[in-house]
């Protein structure tokens, strides 16, 4: 049995990878971390922080769904112990990852993912295959209002693919120079030369749009997810697959071979 510790376990993503891992033949959950629900669990201890919970018990897996201002100070405890992270909580920067991997024990794997979903992760590379041959591309991601960062960590990564997919060639956003005064952005966020727009509304969970232009045509990817337990396979994947990794492993890609 796998044992896997539940960083944020209280929240909409937590509670879904409880369930999830819960149903599980070969993992079980050891206990939570949440400060807002620490001892209110039945099944299970809810600790308030990291390095109680890990003072308490053994896990093998800390999954971590928290928020981008906790996320690192989390994985800085669980990784120098040996505890392999799958970590769902976007907003850290590549250095960062790189430096929280770099902390951790022999043998141990930090895996991080933009978005669990597998149909997201093909979305991302159906991308990266189109974009040697499209001289335009944006990038619009749909969320629900209360997501805590913007843009998204899987639109962010979209557009670095798009970028890296058509190096040498630079990625030039077209129309910047025709912002009007006081509207500045309104041509999105450049992210490696890729403009990224993001919406926040009620009625979405996670969304995202792929516009390729060129002379006379345009492609769109679009890809959508209507309910967490979308990510749930992807989560359950990387729990099984870190065990036999170490080192720093970014997308669920690496693991859908």
């Amino acid at each position: 049995m796998i044992r896997v510790a539940v960083a944020g376990c209280a929240g909409r993503m937590g509670s879904a990878v409880v369930d999830a891992v819960t149903a599980a033949e070969d993992m079980e959950i050891v206990c939570g971390i949440d400060p807002h629900a620490s001892g209110k669990a039945d099944a299970f201890p809810v600790f308030a922080t990291v390095t109680e919970a890990l003072d308490a018990v053994e896990a093998d897996v800390l999954v971590d769904f928290t928020q981008p201002a906790v996320v690192a100070a989390n994985l800085a405890v669980a990784l120098p112990r040996g505890v392999d992270c799958v970590v769902g909580t976007t907003g850290l920067a590549t250095a960062t990852l790189e430096e929280l991997a770099a902390s951790a024990a022999d043998g141990t794997c930090l895996f991080y993912a933009p978005n669990f979903t597998t149909g997201a992760v093909l979305m991302m590379e159906f991308a990266r295959a189109a974009a040697p041959y499209f001289p335009e591309a944006e990038v619009i991601e749909f969320h629900h209002c209360n997501k805590k960062d913007a843009p998204s960590g899987t639109a962010v990564r979209t557009a670095q693919m798009i970028a890296e997919a058509r190096s040498p060639r630079v990625s030039a956003a077209p129309g910047r120079e025709t912002e009007m005064p006081g509207a500045e952005g309104a041509r999105g966020a450049l992210v490696d030369g890729v403009p990224v727009h993001a919406v926040r509304s009620m009625g979405y969970v996670a969304s995202q749009e792929v516009i390729f232009g060129s002379l006379g045509q345009t492609l769109t990817i679009r890809h959508d997810s209507w309910d967490r337990t979308s990510y749930m396979p992807g989560v359950l994947l990387g729990i099984r697959s870190v065990g036999e990794r170490e080192g720093l492993i970014v997308g669920l890609e690496t693991f859908m071979d």
